[in-house]
């Protein structure tokens, strides 16, 4: 018997961007042991997946091609796999595809249940389709790196989000404000009522003297930046640090790599931190549920039918993005 086909897009080699990006008909995927498969709803795309397109990931995450991109997805269950416990046909779910294999500019994917959680009605299937790789790596950043708990049982610390109109940014305001830091935020001019919106005590906008120096207007060091921009030098930092300070960076480069080799060969009180994202099942669920109390918003840049999936790539190359692009199937 043929297989079952399903659209989709995908890629034959690194570098060909928005055009080697391939309309496929190819045969559905089936759950293994330990998976679900997945009819697509809505689909995030993350800056980390055209970027591992242009090859730029390739020493951390080889990839195996063809590939369909994509990893964050929100649907319905409609197939289990052996050992599969927690879930049943006709759950709506939200889950964090596996990045080597991706799978989620398509119609069906395949989850693990080890990064799959259910979705409340109250959660809309977009809004729960942003959440995997930017809202965990926006926790990570805010919980550990931070060290801020999300309950405000910790002592205010002051907190810089750069890009905090983007997708992982627009999601650490609102943490660290859950956490009862005073937060500095950057953007562009047209998003700065947004990010106020989202709790920023205050907002630079990053075009001006004092956005691109990031000096608070109220005169604070920064405890902490999470810096979720590129192309900011280690100099523009440090003296915004108090004595302690640091640098979460969640886009790490050649240069904050080397930043944070020498900051901790000297033995320095401001450190730059490289972020790598663990993804937890119980964070996924955490943020979810957050959702769902009204307490965390998913902004929506846009929506793009599966057929206009290229638009929505382009637009996440553009970089100017205000929360996350979407693709639903």
């Amino acid at each position: 018997m043929a297989a079952k086909l399903m659209h989709a897009l995908r890629y034959d080699s690194y570098g060909e961007g928005v055009d080697g990006l391939k309309d496929v008909e190819v045969p559905i995927p089936s759950p293994k042991n330990g998976e679900v498969l997945i009819k697509l709803e809505a689909t995030s795309i993350n800056p980390v997946d055209w970027k591992t397109q242009k090859g730029m990931l390739r020493p951390l995450f080889p990839l195996r091609f063809p590939h369909i991109p994509c990893t964050d997805v929100a649907g319905e269950v409609l197939e289990i796999g052996a050992g599969v416990k927690n879930f049943k046909v006709g759950d709506k779910v939200v889950a964090l595809l596996s990045h080597f294999k991706g799978g989620g500019l398509a119609e069906y994917a395949v989850a693990k249940e080890s990064l799959t959680v259910q979705r409340p009605c109250e959660v809309s299937t977009a809004e729960g389709a942003g959440l995997p790789v930017a809202g965990l790596t926006a926790h990570q950043a805010i919980t550990k790196s931070a060290e801020i708990k999300l309950d405000g049982s910790c002592k205010q610390k002051n907190i810089l989000i750069t890009a905090a109109s983007g997708g992982v940014g627009h999601y650490a305001v609102q943490l660290a404000k859950l956490g009862n830091a005073h937060v500095t935020a950057t953007c562009g001019a047209r998003n700065i009522e947004l990010v106020k919106s989202l709790g920023a005590d205050e907002v630079l906008d990053y075009r001006t003297p004092d956005g691109a120096a990031l000096n608070s207007p109220s005169g604070r060091k920064y405890d902490t930046v999470i810096n979720c921009t590129t192309n900011i030098p280690w100099k523009t930092f440090e003296p915004n640090l108090s004595e302690n300070g640091k640098v979460i960076d969640v886009s790490p480069g050649p240069s904050s790599i080397m930043t944070f080799v020498v900051k901790k060969f000297t033995c320095s009180k401001k450190q730059l931190v490289p972020l790598l994202l663990i993804p937890k099942k119980e964070n996924l669920d955490y943020l979810v549920e957050l959702v769902k109390e009204g307490k965390l918003k998913t902004i929506i840049d846009s929506k793009h039918p599966l057929s206009q999936a290229k638009d929505a790539w382009t637009r996440s190359v553009s970089g100017h993005a205000t929360g996350k692009i979407i693709v639903e199937p």
